[in-house]
Parts: C-alpha cells; sequence; structure tokens
C-alpha cells in the first residue's frame, strides 16, 4: 500500500502533496526528497512543508529516518534526489552559510563537537557568531545577558560559569537549547531534547518547550522524538516516519490515531490523551 505524502494547507498540488514550489509562508518544503547511502534508503520520496509560527513533532521508531530528515532541514545534507526549500532557499542553489545561521539547531551530533573545557554561557554566546568554543571574537554585555537569560529560560542558568564537560546529560541538552535561540533563528530544529532525562527533568523540560511553543514570537519549531509522551502540549502538527517513509502527517488532533502510531511502530498500540498530553502503550 503507498505511503502517503505529507501536505500542508494552501500550497498543494494533486493528490494533497505539496507543490513543487513553495508557498510565501514555507518555511521546510521538500518534494520527494529521497536520501540514500551506498544501497541503503534512509529517505524514501517524502514530501512535507512546515509553514511559518507551526510547531511540528516528528515522531517513529529508530532507524525511520528522523534525524536525517532533520539534518536536510537544516541545510546540512543534501538529498540525493528531490527538492528542498528552507526558508525559502533552494538547497543545492544558495550558499549555505547564508542560510545556515538563520536555524537553530541542538542535536546529539552538536553535543558530542563541544569543547568539554568550554564555559557554559560561552557554549551558548559563541553560536552568534556560529561557532563551538570562544576564540579572538568580542561578545558585549548584551549579548552575554541574553545568553543568561536563555540559560535561565532553560532551567539551568546556575551552571553558566561551569565547565560543559562537568555537566550531566540532561543539563547538556537544556544548555544546547538556549544555544540554538541565542542568535533569534527563524526555524528552530531540536533532535530529542528529552532523551536521557529523569522523570523531573524530562517534565521540567516539557514544560518550558509548552511555554515556547505558545509564544507568538517564538520560532517555527520542528521537534523529533521517538515518544508520544515528550510531545510538549501545544505543538500543532505531526509528522510520523518508518523506514524512512512518511506514514501519516498534518494536525495532531487529527493526524495522531491509534491507527497511525501502531502502524509507524509495527505493533498495535492504545493511545490516550490526558491535559494535553499524550500516552502510549502496548495492548
Amino acid at each position: 500500500m503507498p505511503r502517503p505524502t505529507a501536505s500542508a494547507p494552501g500550497s498543494t498540488g494533486t493528490a494533497g502533496r505539496p507543490s513543487i514550489v513553495p508557498g510565501p509562508d514555507s518555511v521546510i518544503h521538500g518534494f520527494d526528497v529521497t536520501v540514500r547511502r551506498g544501497g541503503t534508503v534512509l529517505l524514501d520520496a517524502v514530501s512535507w512543508e512546515v509553514l511559518a509560527d507551526e510547531r511540528w513533532v516528528v515522531l517513529g521508531p529508530n532507524g525511520a529516518g528522523k534525524t536525517t530528515l532533520l539534518q536536510v532541514a537544516a541545510a546540512q545534507l543534501h538529498p540525493t534526489s528531490g527538492r528542498v526549500h528552507v526558508l525559502g532557499e533552494r538547497l543545492g542553489a544558495v550558499d549555505l552559510a547564508e542560510v545556515r545561521p538563520r536555524i537553530g539547531v541542538s542535536s546529539a551530533a552538536l553535543a558530542s563537537r563541544v569543547p568539554p573545557q568550554e564555559r557554559v554561557v560561552d557554549v551558548v554566546v559563541s553560536a552568534g557568531y556560529g561557532v563551538l568554543g570562544r576564540w579572538r571574537e568580542r561578545y558585549d554585555q548584551l549579548d552575554l545577558d541574553r545568553a543568561t537569560e536563555l540559560l535561565d529560560a532553560m532551567g539551568v542558568a546556575r551552571l553558566a560559569d561551569r565547565m560543559y564537560g562537568t555537566l550531566s546529560e540532561g543539563e547538556r541538552k537544556r544548555t544546547l537549547a538556549a544555544r540554538a535561540l541565542m542568535a533569534d533563528p527563524e526555524l528552530l530544529l531540536l533532535d530529542e531534547p528529552a532523551a536521557g532525562l529523569d522523570l523531573g527533568g524530562r517534565e521540567d523540560l516539557l514544560a518550558r518547550l509548552t511555554r515556547l511553543a505558545q509564544d507568538p514570537a517564538a520560532p517555527t519549531t520542528v521537534l523529533v522524538t521517538h515518544h508520544v509522551e515528550e510531545i510538549p502540549v501545544d505543538f500543532t502538527h505531526v509528522l510520523l516516519l518508518r523506514d524512512g517513509g512518511v506514514v501519516a502527517a498534518g494536525p495532531v488532533a487529527e493526524t495522531l490515531t491509534e491507527e497511525h502510531l501502531s502502524a509507524t511502530f509495527g505493533m498495535s498500540l492504545a493511545l490516550e490523551q490526558r491535559g494535553g498530553r499524550f500516552f502510549a502503550y502496548a495492548r
């Protein structure tokens, strides 16, 4: 049975697919995006559009293609075939140095590149120059104040003078989330921000991400996770991936169903919603 492709209202072609040309409100626009590595297909003809001010969750099991899709959206990876526009610019036809500073990213790949001896506040403030680790660049007090405010918003302001290498996994993720917001991005990409957190840390972070989602001045956001329990309240849309292809995509209320979730994870799952949060378990 062919997989449906993701779409967004107002900018669709035939059969509900996004048109080849992105609309004026498009932030991420992918048309038949395929990524191959050797003989392995990581993304299989994915069509997906994210519009300004939407808050998307990308959900799926290990190996579904979630991180690969996020790398494409971050302008860090070119597709093998298909068309991708990010922030109105087509990948392959634009200087990526002009696009990447407009995107805030928090990911495990980024975390592994941060110098362990770097001060936490410097990990955040250096995002203004798009570098990891302070060198000879200069920052004024306004930059440092903003970095401190963002650390406070993520609940780790007390760690500002600590070395990054001394932080727990959860503290590192909060620090990188603050860094991702430092340059006031138009697009925010969060790869499993709650992974590795204990229960209290997860719930605190999700509450902060919910407040961010509710802020009309916040950037368009895409969050990747394996777990429906990690979807912040007030995220608007969901994309479900399996084996590199789209199972379903659209508004959360219509798309995150037991049928679609079971197809995504390959087992019969029950889905409940309480207080705006989702919970899933095997039947």
